[in-house]
């Protein structure tokens, strides 16, 4: 009996992780932030360093057990890449391409609003 109460207790302890709601060549916008973007990889949970996580303010600090996403990101100050938590991206319904100067290293074109991989039969 002390087993299963254990087991229950470690079950209960381990943390839920968030499904992916956007996908690679997607492009999306941030929530609160004047920039979109074009994702590129997908992390499950926060990956990035504890400065960076600090460095968010608290009242829009997002919870970890979500994916964050790497973009190759764009503003009116020009191309960056950007990491972001999923609760605070959007779909980006605009049909305007993306111009970032690295888009054109890992995608071939868009098609259907969706950037598509090189070489990639998964898509």
């Amino acid at each position: 009996m002390n087993s299963m109460i254990l087991d229950k207790q470690k079950t209960n302890k381990i943390k839920k992780l968030d499904s992916p709601k956007f996908t690679i060549g997607e492009i999306v916008k941030h929530k609160y932030y004047p920039f979109r973007g074009v994702i590129f990889d997908v992390d499950p949970e926060f990956m990035n360093s504890e400065d960076w996580y600090d460095s968010i303010p608290e009242d829009i600090r997002p919870k970890r057990n979500q994916p964050f996403y790497h973009l190759f990101a764009e503003n009116d100050e020009g191309p960056y890449i950007a990491y972001v938590s999923q609760q605070n991206l959007l779909h980006d319904e605009s049909s305007d391409p993306c111009s970032h100067p690295q888009i054109n290293s890992v995608f071939e074109g868009v098609r259907d609003g969706r950037y598509m991989l090189k070489n990639s039969n998964l898509q």
